[in-house]
């Protein structure tokens, strides 16, 4: 397994990140930990949680990811040799369930929801903790034509960085990231830091998948520059990737069967690169998913590729792309479909 530096700091984490967001929901706490059993025996020491999940988000499984994670390591004894990241949800949609709704980056949520993350997760400490997508109005999860929102009500970005440097003071957490952030939001976080002397940001977690690649257009050279590397997520593409939805087909069981309601790569245009890319993998003799994956792992710029599965089965291909080196006639093939499928999936 391949191992990367967190940003600047001594922080090593595997190139495979295990995501966890179907813990509580998905998957009981049971196939939970011999997923992660699973992936350590594989060299994985990297799992991703947030205080959000299980995912879809909803009263009753809230907060069940970090404490499978926690059941986990309580019971194998493990903490100290495994990264553990977890994210503090902000202001979108009805979350009143999170924290009474009282969704901000200030000093008192900030550690409010540290000491509950820690408590679910039964540790002392979290390695890695992450703002789940920006406090301000901004463009994430997709969303195209910006519109600006002159002075919003959002908690200042030095505030928010003091609060999150408050806990790393405390050594409650070790390092902090971002997720869903953009470029001119993470460049504002690291001159913040560099003139405040605060923490510096040393993750980012984005989408990034072969039907997803905006990344590269202003954050990957972030990334590079500032030592401040992707963590990837859904590099499958909501699973659409594995080739399991071709010809309009919805697994019983599957993400897009038990939850229609997110759309974004199943679009016509979406269906249509998929198809593609599906179809450049069979003709080159790959699994759909392992191709998908092992283009997310090339990148310069990334630090993990966040996985997910729902079965071991699932994992263990997953698992097995660490390995994998596509073509250059594979890369070649791919670079000529993003010029025709760019942004197929916003």
């Amino acid at each position: 397994m391949k191992i990367n530096v967190l940003g600047r700091t001594d922080i090593k984490v595997s190139r495979i990140c295990l995501g966890t967001m179907t813990y509580g929901e998905q998957n009981t706490e049971a196939e939970g930990h011999a997923q992660m059993d699973m992936a350590v025996d594989y060299g994985v020491n990297f799992f991703d949680s947030a205080e959000a999940y299980s995912f879809p988000g909803k009263p009753e499984t809230q907060g069940n990811s970090e404490r499978v994670i926690g059941t986990w390591m309580k019971a194998r004894g493990n903490r100290a040799d495994v990264v553990i990241a977890t994210k503090i949800a902000g202001p979108s949609g009805d979350r009143t369930h999170i924290r009474n709704g009282n969704l901000v980056f200030n000093r008192e949520q900030v550690a409010d929801a540290v000491e509950q993350s820690l408590e679910r997760l039964q540790t002392d400490y979290i390695d890695l903790y992450q703002t789940h997508w920006p406090e301000r109005k901004a463009n994430y999860f997709g969303t195209l034509d910006y519109t600006h929102v002159e002075d919003g009500d959002w908690t200042p970005m030095e505030e928010q960085l003091a609060a999150l440097g408050e806990q790393v003071k405390a050594g409650k957490i070790r390092a902090i990231g971002v997720s869903n952030e953009t470029a001119w939001g993470l460049m504002k976080f690291q001159e913040i830091a560099e003139r405040t002397g605060l923490p510096r940001i040393a993750s980012i977690q984005n989408p990034f998948n072969l039907l997803c690649r905006q990344f590269e257009i202003g954050l990957s050279e972030i990334a590079i520059r500032e030592d401040c590397g992707l963590l990837a997520y859904s590099p499958l593409g909501f699973g659409t990737l594995t080739g399991k939805y071709m010809n309009g087909k919805v697994p019983e069981g599957s993400r897009h069967q038990l939850f229609p309601q997110f759309k974004r790569y199943f679009k016509p245009n979406g269906v249509k690169a998929t198809e593609a890319y599906v179809g450049l993998a069979r003709d080159h003799g790959l699994e759909p998913s392992q191709m998908a994956l092992a283009f997310v792992n090339s990148q310069r710029f990334l630090t993990a590729n966040i996985i997910g599965a729902t079965s071991t089965d699932q994992l263990m291909s997953n698992l097995e792309t660490e390995d994998m080196v596509l073509s250059e006639d594979v890369m070649k093939a791919i670079g000529a479909l993003h010029l025709e499928y760019s942004h197929p999936a916003p």
